[in-house]
């Protein structure tokens, strides 16, 4: 039998929801030791690898150096591939994978929007993102009847499709506010009884209980 520690984490983001949630979700779910750091910004800036957040540190448990990685995608698929939470069959995974590159087009979209000069560019732009947030939308639906429309993606147990969802509706929701102030009434009317089962599913599972009931609940928000 392995003696070996498991390793803790270091999670570093700004304070705030964003690219880092999803990767908060899933050391959670992990049921790991883990810490975050909120680094002073841009004071800290070129102590990160690459320059940018989130920054995950794995640190060492036998004297080696720390295992240190960026890029918000990148951290999420590390984890939720040494945790078992995404599938270990690699055609299954890729399935979880393209649907996690699709909400990152709709979150590039979205700022592609909220970053346009004209008004006439600006509102093009907001059209562009709300096709694109229907669609997939659209997308997740379909996938959670084709699972029994049980509040889960792939299978009966938390996925890496699910958290990534529902990390994706909480910064479109809480957020997202300070960049749109109206950001919840364009998505609210647009998400299905499906999608709403689904965060409702996700929060309440006993594997992120803990550490969302510090946080302001979602479903409440879009049943207000």
């Amino acid at each position: 039998m392995s003696t070996a520690k498991a390793p803790s984490y270091i999670l570093r983001y700004f304070n705030l929801a964003g690219r880092g949630e999803t990767a908060r979700l899933l050391l959670a779910a992990a049921n790991v030791e883990w810490t975050e750091e909120n680094p002073k910004w841009p004071q800290e800036k070129a102590n990160q690898p690459f320059g940018r957040l989130p920054v995950l540190i794995e640190k060492s448990t036998d004297g080696s150096p720390d295992f240190v990685i960026c890029e918000s995608t990148n951290i999420e698929r590390y984890i939720a591939r040494i945790y078992g939470i995404l599938p270990a069959d690699p055609k299954q995974s890729a399935i979880q994978e393209q649907l996690r590159e699709q909400l990152v087009d709709v979150v590039n979209a979205f700022f592609t929007h909220t970053s346009s000069i004209s008004e006439e560019d600006k509102k093009l732009r907001l059209e562009s993102f709300e096709e694109i947030l229907s669609k997939i939308i659209a997308v997740q639906t379909k996938i959670i009847k084709d699972n029994g429309n049980t509040g889960r993606m792939f299978g009966d147990s938390l996925s890496y499709a699910d958290i990534a969802s529902y990390a994706f509706y909480r910064c479109m929701v809480f957020g997202y506010k300070m960049f749109k102030n109206d950001i919840v009434d364009i998505v609210k009317p647009k998400l299905t009884p499906e999608i709403i089962k689904l965060i409702s599913t996700v929060e309440t599972d006993p594997a992120l209980a803990t550490h969302l009931s510090k946080a302001k609940v979602l479903s409440a928000e879009l049943s207000a």
